[in-house]
C-alpha cells in the first residue's frame, strides 16, 4: 500500500518536468517493482535499489525516493498510532470493561488499523528506518493484547445457553413395559424388588436423536467479528494464543453444558462406589449426554471452529480437539468405569444403552477428532462396554442357572425367576443386532445342551447368536422351574406349578417380538409339553379316586354286590373327592383358558366314571338307612364343585350341603 502511494505522488511530481522527467520516474517505479517482486527482505531491497543507482543516473535521486517513502510510512503509523493507543487507553480507563460491542465503527477501524500496520510491515521496501519497525512491532503487540482480551469477552458474552429441555424434546423415547415380580426370589434378583402383582416397570431405552438438529452455540451476530479478530491475530504471528484464548473459553462452556445434561466429574472409584438406582440415573443421563454432546455440541464447535479459523489449517484442528478434549474426556471416563465395574443382570441394558450411543457417535468422532489418544481412548471405552454388555449377559446366564430359592410358590403359581427371565429376554429383543453384533465370534457350547440329532444341529446353527443363546437360556430356566416343582409334596401340584410357568414363557414369547427369533416351532413344542403336564395332572391327581369306581373287588355283579364293599367305595370316593376340592379350590391356575381346560378333562374323566358307577350299584344303597351318609353327591354336584377348583381360594366341602337339595 505504501509502494502504490509513493509511485502515484512520484509520477504525478515529475509530470511538470516534462517527458523526461515522466520516463525517469517510469525507470525508477520499474526497478522497485522488479525488486519488490523478489520477496527478498527490507534491508537487502534498498541495498538492491541503491546498487542499481550506481550503474544508471536516471536512478540517482533515489535517496529522495526513500527518504518520501520513509514520511509517508511515518504518516501511515501516525494514524494508525491514534485509533490503537486511544482505544486502549480507554478500555485501561474502564478497568477491563470492554467497549467493543458498544460501537461497531470502533472496532472497524480498530481492525483497520491493524491492517494498515501489517500491510506496511509487509510492504516496507526502502529505506532502512528500524524507527518504523520498532514503532510498528510496537503497535502490533499492544493490539494483539487488546484483541486477544476481546476475542475472550466476546465468546463468553455471546455464549448461547444450552436449553436441554427442548432438546430432550427432540429425542425419539422409546419405552417398554416390565412386569415386576411377586413373592420372593434369590438374592441375585434382588433388584427386581418384591411388589404387587400387576405392577409394572418401564425401561426407557436410550432414545434417537435426529442428524438435522443444530443449535446456536454463540451468538450469530458475533461470528464474523470473531473470525476478524482470530485473522489480524493470526496474521500477526498470534495463532497460539488466539488459539489458547478460544480452546480455553469453549472448554468452560461445554463443561457447563455437561452439567446441564446431568453429566458430573466424577473419578472411576467414585462411579463404583455408586448404588444401583442412582446409577442408573446417572446411566440414563450419559446416554442422552452423549448424543447431544457429539451430534449438537461437538458439531457446533466444529462448524465455529471452521468458520472462525477458516484462515488456517492447523488452527482449526487444532483449536476444536483442544476444546473438544475435555468434554469427551469427562464422557469417556464415566463410561470406563461403568465398563470395569462390577457386572450384574439389572445393568445389562443400560450398558447396551451406553454402547449403542458411544457406537452411533462414533462416525462423527472419527470425522471430527484428529486427537490420537482421545480417538484412542474413545474406541477403547467402546470396546470396554462392549465386553461389559457380553460379561453381563453371561452373568445373567449363570444367575438364571444358579437360582436355588428354595420356597414353593403358594398355589403352584408363577415364579418369579420366570417373570423376571421372561420380562428380561422380552426387553432384550430390542437390542439383538447389538447383541449379534457382540456374541458373533462365541463359541457354540450352548448348542450342545439343544440339539438332539444332526439335523436340529443344522437348524440350531442357522439361527443367529443371540437366538441361540435364548434358546439356552430358556431351556435353562425349564431345567430350573422342574427342579422347583420337586419343592412341592403333591406330585399333581408339581404339573399345576409347571403348566403356569411354562405357559407364562410360551405366551410372552408369542405375544411379543420374541417370537420372530425363536419361532412358532418354539411355540408349539412347549405347548405340546403343557398338554403333557395336564395328563400326568390328572393321573396325579385323580387315579386314587377313580379307583374307587372300578368293579374289581365289590364281590358279584351288580345285583349281588356286596352293601359293605359299596359302602366302603362311596365312602373312600368321597373322602377322595373332598380332599382334593379341599386342597385344589386352593391351587391357582392364572391363565382363564387353561383352568377351563383343565376342569373339561376332569369333568370328562371323573363324571363319566361316577355316573356309571352309581347307575349300577347306587340303587343297592338307595332307600336304606343312612344312603346319604355314602352317595353323598349325584353327578350334577361333582360338576358344580368342579367349577371352585383352581381359584387360590382353599374351600372345606364337607361344611357345605349338596348342591342339588
Amino acid at each position: 500500500m505504501a509502494t502504490t502511494t509513493t509511485t502515484s505522488s512520484l509520477t504525478s511530481g515529475g509530470g511538470g518536468g516534462g517527458g523526461g522527467g515522466g520516463a525517469d520516474d517510469r525507470v525508477m517505479a520499474t526497478a522497485q517493482q522488479i525488486v519488490n517482486s523478489l520477496n527478498t527482505t527490507k534491508n537487502v531491497r534498498e541495498d538492491m535499489l541503491l546498487i542499481l543507482s550506481s550503474f544508471d543516473n536516471r536512478l540517482s535521486n533515489i535517496s529522495d525516493f526513500i527518504k518520501t517513502d520513509s514520511d509517508s510510512q511515518s504518516s501511515i503509523l501516525d494514524a494508525a498510532e491514534k485509533i490503537i493507543l486511544r482505544s486502549d487507553s480507554g478500555m485501561s480507563s474502564n478497568a477491563g470493561a470492554s467497549s467493543w460491542d458498544d460501537s461497531a465503527g470502533e472496532s472497524r477501524y480498530y481492525l483497520a488499523a491493524i491492517d494498515e500496520i501489517l500491510d506496511l510491515l509487509d510492504n516496507l521496501s526502502v529505506g532502512p528506518d528500524s524507527e518504523v519497525v520498532d514503532r510498528a512491532e510496537t503497535l502490533v503487540q499492544v493490539a494483539m493484547s487488546r484483541l486477544e482480551e476481546e476475542f475472550g469477552h466476546i465468546l463468553i458474552r455471546n455464549t448461547v445457553p444450552l436449553d436441554a429441555e427442548s432438546l430432550y424434546g427432540s429425542f425419539r423415547r422409546v419405552s417398554f413395559s416390565f412386569a415386576a415380580n411377586e413373592g420372593e426370589i434369590d438374592e441375585e434378583f434382588e433388584n427386581f424388588g418384591e411388589v404387587e402383582t400387576g405392577s409394572v416397570c418401564f425401561h426407557e431405552r436410550g432414545a434417537s436423536l435426529g442428524d438435522d438438529l443444530c443449535v446456536d452455540l454463540i451468538n450469530s451476530e458475533a461470528v464474523m467479528d470473531l473470525k476478524g479478530i482470530a485473522d489480524r491475530m493470526m496474521r500477526s504471528g498470534y495463532e497460539k494464543e488466539c488459539v489458547q484464548v478460544y480452546s480455553s473459553v469453549r472448554r468452560d462452556a461445554l463443561d457447563e453444558c455437561l452439567v446441564i445434561l446431568g453429566v458430573e466429574k466424577l473419578s472411576i472409584e467414585e462411579v463404583q462406589k455408586i448404588e444401583w438406582k442412582p446409577l442408573d440415573e446417572k446411566m440414563k443421563k450419559w446416554v442422552r449426554a452423549v448424543k447431544i454432546g457429539v451430534k449438537v455440541l461437538l458439531r457446533g464447535e466444529k462448524r465455529l471452529c471452521d468458520v472462525i479459523f477458516s484462515g488456517s489449517d492447523s488452527a482449526r484442528e487444532v483449536c476444536f480437539n483442544e476444546t473438544a478434549k475435555g468434554c469427551l474426556m469427562q464422557l469417556l471416563n464415566f463410561a470406563e468405569a461403568v465398563a470395569i465395574g462390577r457386572r450384574s443382570p439389572e445393568k445389562l441394558f443400560r450398558i447396551l444403552d451406553m454402547y449403542d450411543a458411544l457406537s452411533g457417535v462414533f462416525p462423527d468422532l472419527e470425522a471430527m477428532v484428529t486427537d490420537e489418544f482421545v480417538y484412542s481412548e474413545a474406541k477403547g471405552v467402546l470396546a470396554g462396554l462392549g465386553r461389559a454388555a457380553k460379561g453381563t449377559f453371561v452373568e445373567f446366564e449363570n444367575a438364571v442357572k444358579s437360582e436355588t430359592s428354595r420356597k414353593p410358590m403358594l398355589g403352584g403359581v408363577i415364579h418369579p425367576l420366570t417373570r423376571y427371565v421372561m420380562n428380561y429376554v422380552k426387553l432384550l429383543v430390542d437390542y439383538s443386532d447389538t447383541l449379534n453384533s457382540l456374541l458373533e465370534n462365541d463359541d457354540d457350547d450352548e448348542l450342545n445342551g439343544l440339539q438332539n440329532d444332526d439335523g436340529e444341529r443344522l437348524q440350531l446353527e442357522s439361527l443367529s447368536p443371540i437366538a441361540r443363546r435364548l434358546l439356552a437360556l430358556l431351556s435353562t430356566l425349564e431345567s430350573n422351574l422342574e427342579e422347583k416343582s420337586t419343592l412341592y409334596e403333591d406330585g399333581a401340584m408339581q404339573y399345576i406349578f409347571r403348566m403356569n410357568n411354562i405357559l407364562y414363557m410360551v405366551q410372552k414369547v408369542k405375544d411379543s417380538e420374541l417370537i420372530k427369533i425363536l419361532g412358532d416351532q418354539w411355540v408349539r413344542k412347549h405347548r405340546g409339553q403343557i398338554r403333557q403336564y395336564a395328563t400326568a395332572y390328572l393321573r396325579a391327581a385323580w387315579t386314587k379316586a377313580l379307583l374307587c369306581l372300578k368293579d374289581e373287588g365289590i364281590g358279584g355283579s351288580s345285583n349281588n354286590a356286596s352293601k359293605v364293599a359299596l359302602k366302603e367305595r362311596f365312602k373312600n370316593f368321597n373322602a377322595c373327592f373332598e380332599e382334593i376340592y379341599r386342597i385344589q379350590t386352593g391351587w391357582k391356575v392364572l391363565d382363564p383358558q387353561l383352568r377351563e381346560e383343565l376342569r373339561i378333562s376332569i369333568s370328562q374323566k371323573v363324571l363319566p366314571a361316577y355316573r356309571s358307577f352309581m347307575g349300577r350299584f347306587g340303587s343297592q344303597l338307595e332307600g336304606g338307612r343312612h344312603a346319604g351318609k355314602y352317595i353323598k353327591y349325584t353327578p350334577d354336584d361333582l360338576e358344580n364343585y368342579l367349577i371352585d377348583l383352581f381359584e387360590g381360594t382353599p374351600l372345606v366341602l364337607h361344611h357345605l350341603r349338596r348342591k342339588s337339595s
